[in-house]
Order: C-alpha cells, then sequence, then structure tokens
C-alpha cells in the first residue's frame, strides 16, 4: 500500500508540473522528483522481501494495510514538508526579500 500511495503521489504531482505553466516558479519538478525517489525506493523494498521471504505480500492482514497506509501518507506528507522548505528557501517570488530589505 506504501508503495501504491507513493506512486500515486508522484503520477499526480507530474501531472500538476506538466500542465502548470509556473512549474518553474514553484518547483513542481523538485516535488515530482521527491515522490519518484519514494517510489522507487518502495518498489526496491518490494521486489527483495519478496524476493528473499516469499511471503504472502498480497494477501495481507487488515492492520498490515492500515499499518502500510499510514506509513504512506507519512512518506506523502514528508515529501510535502521538504518540498514547501525547498521553496520557502529558495523564495521564488522574492516575498521575504522585499519583507526584511524594506525600510
Amino acid at each position: 500500500m506504501t508503495l501504491l500511495l507513493t506512486i500515486i503521489a508522484a503520477v499526480t504531482s507530474t501531472i500538476v508540473w506538466y500542465v502548470n505553466e509556473q512549474r518553474d516558479t514553484y518547483r513542481l519538478g523538485t516535488l515530482s522528483l521527491i515522490y519518484w525517489g519514494a517510489s522507487l525506493m518502495w518498489l526496491m523494498d518490494f521486489v527483495f522481501e519478496y524476493a528473499e521471504v516469499k511471503s504472502e505480500i498480497f494477501n495481507q492482514a487488515f492492520a498490515d494495510i492500515l499499518n502500510d497506509s499510514l506509513l504512506g501518507l507519512a512518506v506523502i506528507t514528508l515529501g510535502l514538508v521538504a518540498w514547501i522548505v525547498i521553496l520557502l528557501i529558495k523564495d521564488p517570488k522574492g516575498v521575504f526579500k522585499k519583507k526584511f530589505t524594506k525600510k
């Protein structure tokens, strides 16, 4: 479920990046890369876990699905937080620069 949620976030952010004309202003490519990186990480985790354990990954209990969903939502949230921090540091519209240099 974590893999599925991060892939959905990656595809959604990529579509928003592609459609939006101000993609460079809001650094939507960075957000997209954050989610694609997380998706690749969870894909490798899935492949190696299935290869090593050969457990019932496709027949999980409800509690395991819930835990994976919460982990996926946490990853998506942390990706958004990292993106917002990058936006605040880069200050693409110059809001902080205007505010602190105005006398």
